[in-house]
């Protein structure tokens, strides 16, 4: 005899995002370049950054607490702490081991983080998933921190223009009325195809041996090869997503996608026929802010009145790995 598997809820979804802004004009301080040259090939206008002491575990921390007051629990009745990030401000602690003592949160309980880049989110739900199905958690916080703006070369006019920092965190639990909002979900990586996006974090051999050379700094992109690859992946795997599911493209309300550039977004959309208002994007005013572009997007959705509540979205992203996923939701009242 099989154990039911326990449906999930998503209770709560909130975001935070730097107040310092620049935009595609202040940008030609650094190098040449201009707004038009930027927002045509990315769809970008500006971007928020951190400032001074100011890091992702900060961010993290404001769009947790958010959370938990949407979901309308107590931050000691959180069982298990999620952190997904393409580069934390500290290899250790965690990230989520911050967010932990952030919150206040007296008893142990366990945290980790998790590195699949721009998918983190979708990583970390398919992961809180199995936990809350299997009944090993119960209510589980899930952050999606990044603060790009401190690990791109701003000599680098192909890379740095896209990043921005931003943090987005979603509350799951058990679902008391048998409804899962997970409809489906999907996740995938590749990692033949690594290469096209890398972040190396260096340091010294024994001075006792060999000396190895250090690799370049920064975040190292290889622009046109991450689109193709995209552009070529990303449509067919949506919709395969919503047709796995037993689903047509027109019973999904809304497309909220990993912000990264408005290209890839658009050939999303049209490959699932959708018009301009059921796909959610706010590349324009944020950039890229990696792992936590999907659950920013959803959030700052929901509080301006785009993205109405008791509709079905598909959540999908990528990131470098490569990684990608996917995610069919409903989306309750009251979770922002």
């Amino acid at each position: 005899m099989t154990n039911k598997l326990i449906p999930l809820r998503i209770a709560g979804v909130g975001y935070s995002l730097p107040e310092t802004v620049i935009t595609n004009d202040d940008l030609t301080q650094l190098y040449e370049t201009s707004d038009e040259w930027i927002y045509s090939r990315t769809g970008i206008k500006e971007r928020r950054v951190v400032s001074g002491e100011e890091n992702a575990i900060d961010l993290g921390f404001e769009a947790s607490k958010n959370a938990i007051e949407k979901a309308g629990i107590d931050p000691e009745d959180i069982d298990l702490i999620l952190a997904a990030s393409s580069a934390p401000p500290d290899l250790y602690p965690a990230i989520a081991c911050h967010i932990h003592e952030r919150l206040g949160i007296k008893k142990p309980v366990p945290a980790f983080d998790i590195t699949a880049a721009c998918s983190g989110l979708i990583y970390g739900l398919s992961i809180a998933r199995a936990y809350i199905a299997s009944g090993m958690y119960k209510n589980i916080l899930i952050v999606a921190t990044d603060n790009n703006s401190r690990l791109v070369d701003w000599t680098d006019r192909g890379t740095s223009i896209l990043f921005g920092d931003g943090a987005g965190a979603m509350v799951v639990t058990q679902a008391e009325d048998g409804i899962d909002d997970i409809i489906a979900i999907d996740i995938k990586a590749d990692g033949n195809y690594g290469h096209l996006i890398e972040l190396a974090f260096d340091g010294k051999n024994c001075p006792l041996v060999e000396q190895y050379e250090p690799k370049p700094t920064g975040i190292r992109m290889n622009g046109r090869g991450v689109y193709t690859f995209v552009a070529k992946v990303l449509p067919q795997y949506v919709e395969e997503l919503v047709s796995n599911a037993g689903m047509k493209a027109e019973e999904i309300d809304y497309l909220i996608p990993h912000q990264a550039n408005l290209r890839i977004i658009q050939a999303v959309q049209e490959r699932l026929g959708y018009s301009d208002d059921k796909v959610v994007t706010n590349i324009k005013y944020y950039g890229n802010t990696s792992a936590a572009s999907i659950p920013i997007a959803l959030a700052e959705g929901v509080e301006k009145g785009n993205v109405k509540l008791g509709s079905t979205a598909v959540l999908c992203g990528f990131g470098a790995g490569m990684t990608w996923g996917g995610a069919i939701v409903r989306l309750r009242e009251g979770i922002c």
